[in-house]
């Protein structure tokens, strides 16, 4: 079984000590570098290609939001936990838009910070519900009002079966897959598929950035 590879972004070398012996006591996962701020971390990254970043959020030289961005921007396949003592709005919505995975406090329990890093491992997103919520209701809130005729009907629209259009606009709405299971009386597992594929085709990689981008194309209001 394939480790699950993980850079630690902190400004404060204590705080990344503690992460990384908190990480590298659970099997199967492996601290592979360290970086001080955001500049080190796409540096780090771009070499590396971990599976899972653990990034700061406030740093010299570069912080962790700008720096998640250029990770996204270049495209490589490594998912970004963004942990924080901060429990701000702001945190939750930009960290998501510059294309973060996950948010997390550094008050939270060692055991949430492992379930956080194999959650991003696995490709999935790490956002309750009511979480994502707060964060999109802000989002909508703020967007510029503008016609739905203005906003051009996204052409990754034309890639999705009517069952995948379907199933996407239940996940923008917040239902777990369970939750949709049962309203379209279909198998778990079913669901399962169609979501990833409907993701895929749109080009995201998780449920919160499928959320955001439905918002962001008024499928959903």
């Amino acid at each position: 079984m394939t480790a699950i590879r993980i850079v630690l972004v902190d400004d404060q070398p204590l705080i990344r000590h503690g992460f990384s012996a908190i990480l590298e006591t659970e099997p199967g996962f492996e601290v592979v570098g360290e970086a001080s701020n955001g500049s080190e971390a796409v540096e780090l990254v771009t070499e590396l290609a971990p599976d899972v970043v653990c990034m700061d959020v406030q740093m010299p030289v570069m912080d962790g939001i700008a720096a998640t961005r250029e990770i996204q921007a270049a495209a490589i396949p490594t998912s970004v936990l963004i942990l924080t003592t901060f429990d701000h709005d702001e945190f939750l919505f930009e960290a998501l838009a510059a294309g973060a995975s996950g948010f997390l406090l550094k008050t939270a329990q060692a055991e949430e910070l492992i379930a956080a890093v194999a959650t991003l491992a696995r490709g999935e997103a790490l956002l309750a519900p009511e979480v994502t919520g707060r964060v999109l209701n802000r989002f909508v809130g703020e967007a510029p009002k503008t016609e739905a005729a203005e906003i051009p009907r996204p052409k990754e629209l034309d890639l999705l079966t009517e069952r995948e259009h379907e199933i996407l606009l239940l996940v923008a709405r917040g239902f777990s897959n369970a939750a949709i299971a049962e309203e379209l009386f279909i198998g778990a597992a079913t669901v399962k598929t169609h979501v990833s594929n409907a993701m895929m085709k749109i080009g995201v990689k998780d449920r919160v950035h499928a959320v955001i981008w439905a918002y962001e194309n008024q499928l959903v209001s």
